[in-house]
């Protein structure tokens, strides 16, 4: 019996991190077989959360595979199947709108642009600053095509950050499987 691949795409809300890690331990424990990427700010920017090599060498062990941070390597993605289901977490505003507007210029984004020619579901788990602004018409975007689902989402800090969201990334897991079923998690909108 073949196991369910998840390609597991890391952006730079370096904030975020643990909460990945976390949650790909999860989907490993659930039995999922996970194909680790980073973009490239991602797993080459040391910052206050910790040093890039330690993230790159983290995510690698948790998901027993190379972290692939490299343009060729995640081309083949969807034309070879190398994996099912593509979860983006998490997923910079950058990344939202580079993703909207079609630009496939990190290891991450090409990774969606292959596995979506392939149709693949695409799982995104948002957080970013400026969600509820200049990133809200990308998400609003990609909510409404073929083959994009969210990670539940609400206000991180609304008082301090009142355009910041993020995705509840416990709920990555329960993402997986509706997303493989052709079904968007319910309710989008956490309060």
């Amino acid at each position: 019996m073949n196991k369910t691949v998840v390609a597991f795409g890391i952006c730079g809300s370096f904030c975020t991190f643990d909460k990945a890690a976390a949650q790909m331990e999860r989907l490993r424990e659930l039995g999922y077989d996970l194909l680790p990427i980073m973009s490239f700010h991602a797993a080459n920017t040391d910052t206050r959360f910790g040093p890039a090599r330690e993230w790159v060498d983290r995510f690698g062990e948790i998901a027993g595979a190379p972290v692939l941070t490299t343009l060729p390597q995640v081309e083949p993605l969807g034309p070879k199947k190398m994996a099912d289901i593509m979860v983006v977490a998490p997923c910079t505003g950058t990344t939202l709108a580079k993703l909207d507007l079609g630009i496939s210029d990190t290891p991450v984004t090409l990774g969606v642009k292959s596995m979506l020619r392939g149709g693949r579901s695409i799982l995104l788990a948002p957080s970013t600053n400026d969600g509820l602004g200049a990133s809200a018409r990308h998400l609003a975007e990609l909510l409404n095509r073929k083959h994009y689902f969210l990670v539940p989402l609400g206000q991180d800090a609304p008082y301090p950050k009142p355009s910041s969201l993020q995705s509840c990334f416990e709920m990555i897991p329960d993402g997986v499987a509706a997303a493989l079923r052709g079904n968007q998690l319910q309710p989008v909108l956490l309060t």
